[in-house]
């Protein structure tokens, strides 16, 4: 058996992995859905995603059951890093293809289970590394075990799965055959770094990336016009796939989801998605957070990190 795997560590993260089944179901993907899961979801959510996905895994890094976990107890900087990693002891499934929750399939992309393990996009921050929101894999304790020890000693120069994994799969930088097309994890990023590629490549993307702080989810959708009220800039040029996210879970995700879930969630729920006077700012994330996400590539061009916002920066510096 062959899967597609996402890991949900919220209520947020598994309103949007609930997207991406669905989307993969529309474009008629014929391997299993799987969700890792960790066991603080309300129980509302927890039942929806028993109806979409055909297997939901609860993962617990820090359970003291699992001997191989009491090792993790001295890193817990590496907590998040090691749920995700939870996925090579998916071992019931031959082949797997795990996605970050803030992913959507726009095209069918079973063609990646003909992939050999660890096949994934370049990172646009540094294209020499892979992005881990979507890579092939094969499960396997062995792999699993490798991987613990790989990061108990080593580390992630990231702070993350994605500088773990780069080093720990290292050849991936010089194995062609495991390049995959930006195609198959195009992300938000790409979308207005490059316009001009976006707008040639567009009709050709499936897989779209929501990576950074904004969320599909965080972003305002009007039930009325069937369009969302982008919160930045970057989501008037996302529009299409944004919609398209919104879409899905208005229809398809929501109902499944009982009234009495509360949180950010519970307001997603229950809200009539009447059309807004305007859009609500989005409260950007903080100085640290800021140079987290430039760290690993997620530049916003036009905001923060715009080059009028460097210059006059430099500026003040200089006149100081």
């Amino acid at each position: 058996m062959e899967a597609f795997v996402t890991l949900a560590t919220s209520d947020e993260y598994a309103v949007g992995a609930m997207v991406l089944a669905r989307s993969l179901r529309s474009v008629q993907t014929t391997r299993q859905l799987v969700c890792m899961v960790t066991d603080n979801l309300a129980s509302e959510i927890k039942l929806a995603l028993n109806q979409v996905f055909d297997l939901v895994q609860i993962v617990n890094i820090l359970d003291s059951k699992d001997a191989d976990n009491l090792r993790l107890l001295a890193r817990p900087d590496l907590g998040v890093t090691f749920t995700k990693l939870h996925c090579w002891r998916l071992t019931q499934y031959s082949k797997c293809v795990f996605m970050d929750a803030d992913t959507l399939a726009l095209q069918n992309i079973d063609d990646l289970f003909d992939r050999e393990e660890l096949s994934a996009s370049p990172d646009p921050g540094w294209p020499d590394y892979f992005n881990s929101g979507v890579f092939v894999f094969r499960p396997s304790l062995d792999t699993y075990d490798k991987l613990i020890n790989h990061a108990l000693s080593t580390g992630s120069f990231d702070g993350g799965d994605q500088g773990l994994l780069n080093t720990f799969f290292s050849e991936w930088s010089v194995s062609s055959h495991k390049r995959l097309p930006v195609a198959y994890n195009c992300m938000s990023v790409s979308f207005y770094s490059y316009l001009p590629a976006f707008l040639q490549h567009k009709q050709h993307i499936r897989v779209a990336h929501f990576i950074g702080s904004l969320k599909p989810w965080h972003q305002q959708y009007c039930t009325q016009s069937g369009s969302v009220v982008p919160r930045d800039d970057n989501g008037k040029f996302t529009i299409d796939f944004l919609n398209k996210w919104w879409t899905t879970f208005v229809t398809e995700v929501r109902p499944l989801i009982g009234s009495q879930v509360t949180g950010f969630v519970g307001q997603m729920v229950n809200k009539p998605y009447e059309a807004p006077a305007q859009a609500e700012p989005h409260e950007g994330p903080s100085p640290v957070q800021r140079q987290m996400a430039w760290e690993r590539g997620e530049i916003d061009y036009t905001g923060s990190d715009s080059f009028d916002n460097i210059a006059a920066k430099l500026d003040s510096v200089i006149k100081k």
